[in-house]
């Protein structure tokens, strides 16, 4: 083996010589010493900062003052709006980040420390206690899941499109209208089995392989009994997996209305859930995710207590406060039985309603007259509504499981002293963005500030998400009116402010929606908040 001593002396040697026979005359040599050598340290690991903390959002970026009837002394400044979120517990003012995948948060733990429902609403027979905020615990909760619809305000697991074709079912063509409907043909491959006008007894719609029911025009569920008359006897009862559409043939609005004393008993499953649409919906690619307004919606009306009376009624007169309802004529609402049932709606969809007759007089995606307590609406969906989601006219309806996607005006409407309790609501505004005075609830009292009842409200484990498009929207939450309410255990996502207290009568400590307790006016105080995360300005 040749030796490194020899090897490197042979090497220099054969160097040499090959350099002279180049012309080199002269090889430099490093002479005595070391050859130094550069080393290129790797960059030190920078150390953990830690997650960022957002600059906090100043009042008027919190909330929005707005002026009523041009009384500046009333105006509840931001200021004084955020001071009454802050003296609740719990509460989180400055969210951000990439906290939610559509509604659906992307965590399981919860974003803000959640407060007993039970105890800070004081209602055990309807609330029920949770440990986490917003209407869903975390993305794979699947309470939503199979009875609701998809589009882009709103993803839900293992539920279909919205402007998907329902699943009515093949054999339409031998298939036969049962009794109490009018066979109107083949529309597609479905059979139409059509709706009196007028449902003076009893009906029942079995589901049916092939069939759906067509309902044309102002379709009508029992006569009136007033709002203190006996029941009529009259239910319309619906089987689970039935698909009811709107007559698109029909110029005049379509509507399905139950008069006071009557029934409608809607009872679907999560697996079939019932389904209210337009009959556009039943030819594939005839909707889509910005389809709204085709049909009027659902009306129930009931013979519980409300605070605006049409004249005649009310007071002294030996008649309960009535009203008539908006978007129809001469049908009204209210009476003085608060444990008044206008029926049953559970596992329901409600598709592409809302039609605007006139200024302040629209029919919703579905709307109750002073319905009572005895009224059950849960896991119910209203999609893609022209106007609101659902507008409460007084009475003492409870809601549970409720979601609104994509309306065009506010999610959760109530008004005229309505008195209850919601909880699991999700209002989701469609990434198209709606109207320009559109919230994920408006809670009013139309004006009338210290009618009784008073509107008076408690909304528990809810969602609320705000979305920028063509218009953007004033803020998520609008409370005014005079009206009392307690928020708890909630989410609010706004591209903008997220409250916007009004209140338009009084000055100082007296403005009413404000102001301290006062039995007398059945007024409980200011509105109160807990364990509710506020994601405002878009961040």
């Amino acid at each position: 083996m040749l030796s490194f001593t020899r090897r490197h002396s042979l090497l220099a040697t054969t160097a040499c010589l090959f350099l002279a026979s180049c012309g080199a005359d002269d090889v430099a040599s490093p002479g005595a010493g070391s050859i130094g050598v550069v080393i290129n340290q790797p960059a030190p690991t920078p150390t953990p900062t830690g997650t960022a903390t957002p600059t906090p959002l100043t009042a008027a970026q919190f909330a929005t003052a707005t002026t009523a009837n041009g009384a500046t002394s009333s105006v509840v400044t931001s200021d004084e709006q955020l001071a009454l979120v802050n003296a609740g517990s719990n509460n989180v003012v400055n969210g951000f980040g990439a906290n939610f995948n559509g509604v659906y948060p992307v965590s399981g733990t919860s974003l803000a420390t959640a407060s007993n429902p039970q105890t800070v609403l004081g209602n055990t027979s309807f609330i029920q206690n949770t440990s986490f905020v917003g209407a869903l615990s975390g993305p794979n909760d699947n309470a939503f899941s199979g009875w609701t619809c998809n589009s882009t305000a709103a993803t839900f697991l293992n539920s279909t499109s919205c402007a998907a074709v329902p699943s009515i079912g093949s054999g339409g063509s031998t298939a036969t209208c049962p009794t109490g409907t009018t066979d109107a043909g083949l529309v597609q491959t479905f059979r139409a089995c059509l709706l009196p006008k007028t449902i003076t007894s009893s009906l029942s719609l079995p589901k049916i392989a092939g069939v759906f029911y067509r309902f044309s025009g102002e379709t009508v569920v029992g006569n009136d009994v007033g709002g203190t008359g006996a029941d009529s006897g009259v239910t319309l009862t619906i089987a689970p997996g039935v698909v009811l559409a709107a007559d698109s043939s029909n110029a005049d609005n379509d509507l399905i209305l139950v008069n006071r004393g009557s029934k409608i008993n809607a009872v679907g499953t999560a697996d079939a859930p019932i389904i209210f649409t337009a009959q556009q919906n039943l030819t594939a690619n005839g909707v889509s995710d910005v389809t709204q307004g085709f049909w009027g919606g659902i009306i129930l009306l009931g013979r519980a207590t409300t605070a605006i009376c049409a004249t005649g009624s009310g007071g002294s007169t030996g008649i309960p406060c009535q009203q008539q309802i908006e978007g129809v004529t001469g049908r009204l609402y209210g009476g003085s039985n608060d444990a008044d049932s206008s029926g049953t709606m559970q596992y329901v969809q409600i598709r592409f309603t809302g039609i605007a007759i006139s200024e302040g007089n629209e029919l919703q995606g579905l709307t109750l007259g002073a319905t009572g307590s005895g009224t059950v609406i849960d896991h119910v969906q209203s999609h893609n509504s022209a106007d609101d989601g659902i507008e409460i006219f007084g009475g003492t309806t409870n809601l549970k499981y409720f979601v609104v996607t994509g309306a065009d005006d506010d999610g959760f409407d109530v008004d005229n002293g309505w008195r209850g309790y919601m909880q699991f609501i999700i209002a989701a505004q469609k990434t198209s963005g709606a109207t320009a005075d559109s919230f994920a609830t408006e809670i009013d009292s139309n004006g009338a500030e210290d009618l009784l009842p008073r509107t008076y409200g408690r909304y528990a484990n809810f969602t609320f998400i705000q979305r920028a498009g063509t218009n953007t929207p004033p803020s998520a939450i609008r409370l005014r009116g005079g009206a009392d309410f307690a928020f708890v255990n909630g989410v609010v996502v706004s591209p903008t402010t997220c409250v916007n207290i009004i209140a338009s009568e009084g000055t100082g400590a007296d403005r009413t929606t404000i102001r301290a307790a006062n039995s007398a006016l059945q007024d409980v105080g200011p509105p109160t908040f807990n364990s509710v995360y506020f994601q405002c300005q878009g961040r």
